[in-house]
């Protein structure tokens, strides 16, 4: 597959430090995208920046937490200056906490909601006029949401984390109608079972050996498979808006 089209473009994609949005700057850079790298963990992205840099890509690393308005806008400015506008934006921070909702962890709920859906948010109110701009000026602009298969399909345990991708799915449709006729593409994109670091976190015993069981009979998709899928969407025609992806391994579809 030639992605040939994105050489010479921006990209601001958040949750870089690793899985998806990891993929996904290896990927593009690869490509000839200049990708600014957005997560929370300093030393993850001067690594992956120096791997970049070392392949012929260039990368710029930006600290910043999504769940805080400030750290956003602060990498905004990073971005700006360093770069520019950009003109593709994926927004691959997420947090995927289970647990029985009886649990009552409002500790999960909250981190949840502020990664999954505001994070997002913030993420795009900082970067949308850029996005805005470079259609304008007749240039392919991009915002790729991260969402979920679980905002389709419920699983026990799952019921917070899949509201929050079933919002972001809803944002994407939402925002479709605002930026599509201004020429910005607005794609979300919905792995099933894909082997990321987001099972890590998971705190309970029970929960996370299903979860390593589902692995063992399904044979997850990689990190590397969305970041092709990606780099798949953001590569056609500018008038061309592949617009949802559901993509699950074969056993699970």
């Amino acid at each position: 597959m030639s992605y040939d089209a994105l050489t010479g473009r921006t990209a601001l994609i958040t949750g870089a430090a690793s899985g998806m949005g990891e993929a996904t700057a290896r990927l593009l850079a690869s490509h000839g995208v200049r990708v600014a790298l957005l997560a929370r963990r300093a030393g993850r992205l001067t690594e992956l920046a120096a791997k970049i840099e070392a392949d012929g890509g260039q990368a710029l690393t930006v600290a910043a937490d999504v769940t805080d308005q400030a750290s956003v806008d602060a990498a905004a400015s990073r971005v700006h200056a360093a770069y520019g506008e950009v003109d593709l934006v994926v927004n691959a921070a997420g947090v995927m906490l289970p647990n029985p909702v009886t649990d009552g962890r409002a500790d999960e709920w909250q981190r949840m909601l502020d990664t999954n859906v505001a994070g997002a948010l913030r993420v795009i109110r900082a970067f949308a006029p850029d996005l805005i701009a470079a259609a304008e000026a007749g240039r392919t602009a991009d915002l790729v949401n991260i969402s979920s298969i679980g905002a389709h399909i419920a699983f026990p345990n799952y019921a917070v984390y899949g509201a929050t991708k079933a919002a972001l799915t809803y944002l994407s449709q939402s925002l479709r109608t605002e930026l599509g006729p201004r020429d910005v593409r607005v794609t979300n994109i919905e792995p099933g079972l894909t082997d990321t670091e987001l099972g890590d976190h998971i705190d309970n015993a029970e929960l996370s050996g299903q979860l390593a069981g589902m692995f063992d009979a399904l044979t997850g998709l990689t990190a590397d498979d969305i970041a092709d899928l990606i780099a798949y969407t953001t590569s056609r025609a500018r008038h061309v808006n592949l617009r949802q992806a559901i993509v699950l391994p074969t056993r699970q579809a």
